[in-house]
């Protein structure tokens, strides 16, 4: 009993010491470098410090690893190399092939290095690669918001090499990382900020070389150290990414189709100022081979926001958007009469549409950004858009009009990002914008300051944002808010304050989907991080929130959310959501009229989603959603279902079914009284969403990706009703001709080669269904999203065929050859 005793003790006093002291690795400095080639025999990597004994942190943390690790890291003035030894039984490996950046979900083991370059625990870099030897990589900075498993922002791709190797000891991993892709202080000698993660597959096990603890909020500021890289040299940072592109679209019009051939050409440009800073340009660029939008039938007050696909605007932008001021999707956006010019044309019929150009072309965009000595982060973000112009011509006497439906346009942010002790940061942004003639400016200037203890368990930040317009009323406009919470631990908290004036306007380059609005909101959590009998983990929180317009200062809304995440021991999850809004709400948005609002009676929602575990074969995601306010005799059903099957190593496909059925759905009927008083209905609104998504990848860098997207929305008003000034509805005459059919379809086919490092050969396919194109469903029929889908397919569709080139050029190259 005495021997177990001491053991026991001895074992605690062991890990204590290991989770309590940070871990530390010596860097080397190499003359000749390692040739990349899966292994780890040469002279370069003898007499290496190892960097082994990995902490499970997922899903036992705190347990060894059951897989040795070892990994040595050396560098010259060129690139810093990671060679890492990963024991197993090469049988066991998995070793699916994935697209780039999607090894998430998928059945591949993998390798993963971060690099906290300027040791400031907030920032930094991850490259991945998988025993199928596909990269992934990110950035990693403060205020993210990732998806399990991940850890930064990667829509980031850097240039850089790996490769794996498989032998009778497990599996081995080679990466050389120039300094090309990374940015770091000057100084004589530098430590970074380490950390290595190991996922093994089969056993959904991830492990770490500095041990991550779940309980502590945060993740780089966990990471060991690399000690002791000395007077790095790196050569001249410049590189060029040429492009040549071309196709041909049909778009079905009114009349009938516009044909045109497509051609582009331009360059991307990636220089390093100095070791910290870096210049990313491009010029004339073309985005038309990214994914279509999930466009939908949008009933909402509020704008839809969507996801942004351009690479130059999803590569390195968590520091232009730390204050959530920059919508990168308002550069190129649709010109700003475009629908003003399609409408027209679509009731004159003496009017022939012959161009109207649905997106903005971008003439060119800058971003400078990175990091002084002293830990300061400046950025700076410049975009030109080109004036766009619409071409109609009158039947009757021949000639054409020209309209401009967007002015030439100049978009700019400023970024101060101070990292102070700790994870405290302060951070200054501006953005501008400057539309050509006496077309609107604005501006927005923020200040967002937060605070952490010395145990990094209380987090205080406060910050404040003010707007200006320039428009032929010029208005002004402002933002604040204040919070302070506990963030780890088993039991966090937040409270938190909110006020945002009635004329508060980001709209310009950033996304604000409704202002005048004061909040305040307070919230608890429990968070059970390490397996127990029946789970792996759980947590439960519950959310009381207390709205208020700002002006006048009037009650809105005032809601209790709920909500449990499990995940079981076979490693399925689910999860439940409620929100309850106990009293009568008062939307003073959904009326579309200043100093009127629409009250919503007690309403209450329930969620229940879940999903099997990702590792088998056969996968599949569900959800269900139930909500009532009885007092309307308002229901809301809605289901989702979601399989994914792996074939094998290289070919997956997924299908996602969004349902969802809202009986008596109140809301704002797009018609008004003579008065101008607004007119709100009931209605039944059905929509359905289906997703086709594929992948077959043929090698780790060569693999067609399909997507095709159907969304059918049927609306059936059945009653309306004008609304007085308590917000309560009275009946008035029905409106016949209101009811609405809507159905967008896409397919994206892409396939994609990345030939040499930092050069690739896409061609795409796209079709779609025509803006002007509605599905006839005849009186007495049914209607339902089957007879939709099948009829869509007999209406006109676009099509678009595109080729594009890009060339990666290193500077050094060409000067080590001449």
């Amino acid at each position: 009993m005495i021997s177990k005793t001491v053991i026991c003790l001895s074992f605690l006093l062991v890990c204590n010491h290991l989770f309590s002291q940070k871990r530390t690795l010596e860097a080397v400095k190499v003359t000749q470098a390692p040739k990349i080639d899966g292994t780890l025999d040469d002279a370069a990597w003898k007499d290496v410090p190892v960097a082994t004994d990995f902490i499970e942190s997922y899903p036992n943390f705190g347990q060894k690893a059951s897989q040795k690790t070892e990994v040595k890291v050396i560098y010259d003035n060129s690139a810093i190399y990671v060679g890492a030894m990963l024991y197993d039984d090469p049988k066991l490996i998995r070793r699916q092939i994935t697209a780039r950046d999607g090894e998430q979900q998928s059945d591949a083991d993998y390798f993963s290095v971060f690099f906290d370059t300027y040791d400031d625990h907030q920032n930094g870099f991850q490259f991945l690669v998988t025993s199928a030897n596909v990269q992934s990589d990110a950035r990693l900075a403060p205020n993210l918001q990732v998806g399990f498993g991940e850890y930064g922002d990667k829509t980031w791709d850097a240039v850089w090499e790996s490769k794996v190797g498989i032998n009778h000891d497990g599996w081995v991993v080679e990466m050389k990382i120039p300094y090309l892709s990374l940015r770091f202080s000057k100084k004589e000698i530098q430590n970074w900020g380490l950390q290595f993660l190991r996922s093994v597959r089969r056993l959904n096990e991830t492990s770490t070389w500095s041990p991550v603890d779940p309980n502590i909020n945060g993740y780089v500021n966990q990471f060991g150290v690399l000690e002791g890289l000395k007077k790095i040299v790196p050569p001249l940072r410049l590189s060029f990414s040429p492009y040549l592109s071309s196709g041909y679209r049909s778009t079905p019009e009114k009349d009938g189709y516009i044909n045109e051939w497509l051609y582009s050409g331009g360059l991307d440009l990636k220089y390093g100022i100095n070791e910290s800073f870096t210049l990313d340009a491009t010029l004339i660029p073309d985005f038309g081979q990214v994914v279509s939008d999930d466009v939908i039938n949008n009933l909402t007050p509020y704008e839809v926001k969507f996801q942004e696909n351009r690479p130059f605007f999803t590569e390195g932008i968590d520091l232009f958007n730390k204050a959530g001021l920059f919508y990168s999707r308002r550069v190129g956006d649709v010109p700003g009469l475009y629908y003003n010019v399609q409408n027209y044309a679509d009731n004159h019929p003496g009017w022939e549409l012959i161009k109207n150009p649905s997106t903005t072309q971008l003439y060119n965009a800058v971003k400078l950004s990175g990091r002084t000595q002293k830990k300061l982060g400046i950025g700076f973000f410049n975009a030109i858009t080109a004036p766009m112009h619409a071409v109609m011509k009158n039947k009757s006497s021949g000639r054409d009009s020209v309209i401009e439906t967007e002015p030439l346009v100049n978009y700019n942010i400023l970024v101060l990002d101070q990292a102070l002790k700790g994870r405290s940061y302060i951070t200054f942004t501006n953005t501008n914008v400057l539309r050509n003639g006496s077309n609107r400016d604005a501006n927005v200037s923020a200040l967002d300051i937060s605070l952490f203890d010395k145990k990094n368990n209380h987090q205080f930040s406060v910050a404040g944002r003010y707007s200006k317009i320039w428009d032929r009323n010029p208005y002004d406009g402002f933002n604040t808010s204040i919070k302070y919470g506990k963030i780890s631990g088993r039991w966090q908290y937040y409270l938190k304050n909110s006020i945002m004036s009635e004329n508060y306007d980001p709209n310009d380059l950033g996304i604000l989907f409704a202002p005048n609005k004061v909040t305040y909101e307070g919230s608890l959590s429990y968070h059970q991080n390490t397996p127990t009998r029946n789970f792996l983990s759980y947590n439960y929180s519950v959310t009381v929130s207390d709205q208020y317009l700002y002006k006048p200062y009037a009650f809105s809304r005032f809601n209790v959310q709920g909500f449990a995440m499990w995940i079981l021991r076979n490693f399925w999850d689910v999860e439940f959501n409620t929100t309850i809004d106990p009293i009568w709400d008062h939307d003073y948005f959904e009326l579309r009229t200043p100093g009127r609002y629409l009250a919503y009676p007690p309403n209450y929602l329930f969620s229940l989603t879940g999903s099997t575990d990702s590792r088998t074969k056969l996968f599949f995601n569900y959800g269900f959603n139930f909500a009532i306010a009885p007092e309307y005799d308002n229901k809301f059903y809605g289901v989702d279902i979601g399989l994914r099957y792996r074939f094998g190593d290289r070919f997956n496909l997924s299908l996602q079914t969004t349902t969802g059925k809202e009986i008596n759905q109140l809301g704002y009927a797009f018609l008004r009284e003579n008065d101008g008083s607004p007119i709100v209905a009931f209605r039944d609104n059905q929509s359905v969403t289906t997703v086709l998504s594929g992948i077959y990848n043929f090698t780790p860098r060569l693999n067609l990706t399909l997507r095709t997207r159907h969304y059918w929305d049927n609306v059936t008003y059945k009653q309306f009703f004008d609304v007085d000034a308590d917000g309560t509805i009275y009946s008035r005459p029905f409106i016949g001709s209101q009811d609405q059919n809507v159905n967008i379809f896409n397919t994206d086919v892409f396939l994609t080669w990345d030939f040499r490092l930092g050069s690739r050969l896409i061609l795409g396919y796209k079709n779609w269904l025509g803006n002007n194109e509605t599905v006839i469903i005849p009186p007495g029929t049914k209607n339902s999203y089957l007879r939709n889908l099948s009829d869509q397919f007999d209406l006109r569709h676009g099509n678009e065929f595109s080729i594009r080139f890009i060339y990666f050029l290193d500077y050094n190259q060409f000067r080590r050859k001449g």
